[in-house]
């Protein structure tokens, strides 16, 4: 195993509990640079956010130069030849495997950008924008590493990832505003006279809440879609990361506003349960592929 897998693998290890468990799914060469991947998009989001594998801040020093010197570290792991610390050398193994547009983690890194500039988010638009750079765009990258080149198909990979992210900013809506960040579309809590405050969610602001994880439904399904497109182990990883994610949006549905009094996710267990029953989504799309439009869907720019 080299270097960059095995610090890679331990970072997600400790970082990502959920990733690691879809991961095992995937054939292992596969499995090894979608794990380098996702190493260096963690590093780059705690790099930002100066944490260490999404703790609390420890990190000190202005944000925007921690921007500066991510951006300049990438763009030395796209086209420099010198040494690199080992999430950058993971990139730049992964990147040049599989031929990434240098637009694809600059993509990620503006994401970041956004979080340091404040931005607001008015409309479902402006977050589906932000839920792209943040975690669409990892889907892309995570599809071109299972071999996928049609851009259809990447458009579902992008597709799962604003699936995931609007599920995590349903989940994080309360600890996000604690540091100043408010994610939930600003017109629809404009519409529900809601703020966000407090411990827990309002009953208002739980509406929105929910028809935020309404606004994913379609992005889920039209992922599923894409399924019969990836190597037989990677779409049941898939499927299996689908199902523990969108497992979240059901502990927030029935749990109501109190589900916010612990951290919502799910139990190995219960991975474990999603996994399987993930198998059975993989095989069915490959015998009766769903033929779901991607009509009004918010679709990534290209290049």
């Amino acid at each position: 195993m080299t270097a960059p897998v095995a610090e890679s693998r331990a970072a997600i290890a400790a970082g990502s509990q959920s990733f690691a468990a879809a991961a095992r799914l995937m054939p292992a060469g596969i499995r090894e640079d979608t794990v380098m991947l996702y190493a260096w998009c963690r590093h780059a989001d705690d790099v930002v956010d100066g944490q260490e594998l999404g703790s609390v801040p420890v990190a000190q020093g202005d944000p925007a130069e921690r921007l500066s010197r991510l951006k300049a570290e990438t763009l030395e792991a796209l086209h420099g030849s010198g040494p690199l610390s080992p999430p950058f050398a993971a990139l730049r193994t992964v990147a040049r495997r599989h031929d990434f547009p240098d637009r694809w983690p600059l993509d990620l890194i503006d994401g970041f950008a956004m979080d340091v500039a404040g931005r607001d988010y008015r409309t479902l638009n402006d977050t589906l924008d932000y839920s792209y750079h943040v975690a669409g765009v990892v889907g892309v990258m995570m599809a071109r590493v299972m071999g996928v080149r049609d851009p259809a198909v990447l458009d579902r990979a992008c597709d799962l990832g604003l699936a995931f992210q609007l599920t995590n900013i349903a989940r994080d809506v309360i600890d996000d505003a604690r540091i100043g960040r408010v994610y939930l579309p600003g017109d629809w809590l404009h519409e529900a006279g809601a703020k966000v405050e407090g411990d827990i969610p309002s009953p208002e602001v739980h509406a929105v809440i929910l028809r935020l994880l309404n606004a994913a439904e379609p992005y889920y399904a039209s992922a599923f879609a894409g399924l019969p497109a990836l190597p037989a182990r990677c779409a049941w990883s898939i499927a299996a990361a689908a199902r523990i994610y969108r497992a979240i949006g059901t502990r927030i549905r029935r749990g109501g506003p109190e589900a916010y009094r612990a951290r919502i996710g799910t139990s190995g267990a219960a991975k474990a349960g999603l996994a399987l029953r993930a198998l059975g989504d993989a095989g069915v799309s490959r015998v009766i592929p769903r033929a779901v439009p991607r009509d009004g869907l918010w679709t990534r720019p290209r290049a």
